[in-house]
């Protein structure tokens, strides 16, 4: 959530860069609330003096001996006119309220003008596809082939956008995760954390899922929970109503943890494979920082997430999201994009995020400044990587003529030293 402050002070300004991202601002209607607020705290104020003043004055009355009932039939007239004021207020305050939380994140100054993902901006490239000497297939296709993918059997037992994963191709899947949380716990100073996957509405809301994308998240009927979309929900909400000593930042967690999502609104998208599926596993990486340092941890995690990808050597490019393609609690985001030779295009794979302090605010989660005083953090998150997704990238990265696959160097230890997945009928 933004600062209500500076739409009191500069809204103007707030109007103009949410509309690089294509928001458009109720400015009338928020300066309209903002002033019947103001309007009624006004006259609370002044009603209360002037109870206090009669409440003296029933002392005084009383003091004297004289009838004080006149008096005090004004001062509860008085307190329930007060009441009603303190109604009225707490009802304009929460429709500021909803408005303020469904506002996105103001983008950093860094993050590209566009009005669509064509104008992103990439910042690098890592690797060279490889060239087949043969026609390259893609994820579903070997999969398949390798009977270690089974994409009916999922439809049967939940429907479409599922999976189930069988034999080597499990390992694998498995492999990949223990080796990305091994990576980044040994080599780049994460913490591993595990978590609850289901999470109440305070949760949602402090990472800003809720209100604005309540419909993309699966919720336990009668019950104040729901499945996470991310593991950044839970992991980020640690520090939700709580004041961190300076020195404990920066906060460096990795999560390995399923992810469930309703996909609403990309129905007919990716409906092949599993690039896009209900339910996936991914490695996230989170920071809880000092405002000064997050565009430092923001290079650092987006460095973390390639790594993974140099290790596994598979192509990817980075690129700066544009205005309108970040996420909605994101200032800047830069995401990685592997190559998949079976799709003949790069494919978002990892996205790392500074949200500044846009989710500190809703969670009131603080440190302690030099001076004592306690100050919003700033949050990030990134994917380090998708599971399934990188599972993907390796099976069509390392496809063979035949139908194997190849092992990457970096998994091997961890699957005992296999080099190659074999057909059923090679093996």
């Amino acid at each position: 959530m933004l600062d209500p402050n500076i739409f009191r002070n500069d809204i103007d300004q707030v109007a103009q860069a949410l509309n690089s991202r294509g928001y458009k601002l109720e400015v009338e209607r928020i300066q309209t609330l903002d002033a019947q607020r103001r309007k009624l705290q006004v006259e609370m104020q002044a009603l209360q003096e002037t109870r206090n003043a009669q409440s003296k004055a029933i002392g005084q009355a009383k003091g004297r001996g004289e009838d004080i009932q006149q008096l005090l039939t004004q001062v509860d007239n008085m307190g329930a006119e007060l009441k009603a004021l303190e109604e009225q207020t707490a009802a304009v305050q929460e429709a500021l309220n909803q408005i303020y939380m469904t506002i996105p994140n103001i983008p950093h100054v860094s993050t590209p003008v566009g009005k669509s993902e064509a104008e992103n901006i990439e910042i690098r490239r890592w690797g060279t596809p490889r060239l087949f000497d043969f026609e390259p297939k893609d994820h579903v296709a070997l999969g398949e082939a390798l009977d270690m993918l089974d994409f009916e059997t999922a439809v049967k037992i939940s429907g479409s956008r599922f999976v189930v994963m069988k034999k080597e191709l499990v390992a694998l899947h498995r492999a990949l995760a223990h080796f990305m949380i091994d990576t980044h716990v040994e080599e780049h100073g994460y913490e591993e954390i595990y978590v609850p996957f289901l999470v109440n509405s305070a949760s949602f809301e402090g990472t800003g899922q809720f209100p604005k994308f309540k419909e993309d998240i699966f919720q336990i009927y009668g019950q104040d929970l729901g499945l996470i979309p991310t593991s950044e929900v839970s992991v980020t909400n640690v520090v939700r109503d709580s004041i961190v000593p300076l020195a404990a930042l920066p906060i460096k967690y990795v999560c390995h943890s399923p992810c469930f999502r309703s996909e609403a609104g990309s129905y007919g998208r990716d409906t092949r494979g599993m690039i896009r599926q209900h339910q996936f596993e991914k490695v996230e990486m989170v920071q809880v920082v000092h405002p000064d340092h997050s565009y430092e941890a923001l290079e650092e995690m987006t460095q973390c997430a390639e790594k993974i990808l140099q290790k596994l050597e598979l192509p990817y490019r980075v690129l700066s999201l544009c205005t309108s393609d970040i996420g909605f609690c994101s200032a800047k985001t830069n995401d990685l994009e592997v190559w998949l030779p079976g799709q003949n295009q790069y494919r978002e794979i990892s996205s790392c995020s500074n949200m500044e302090s846009f989710q500190a605010r809703r969670m009131k989660a603080r440190y302690r400044s030099a001076a004592g005083k306690p100050e919003l953090v700033h949050t990030l998150n990134g994917s380090g990587l998708a599971v399934g997704r990188t599972l993907v990238a390796v099976l069509e990265n390392y496809q063979n003529a035949d139908g194997s696959i190849t092992i990457p160097t970096a998994l091997q230890p961890y699957m005992k030293g296999l080099k190659r997945i074999m057909l059923p009928s090679a093996s």
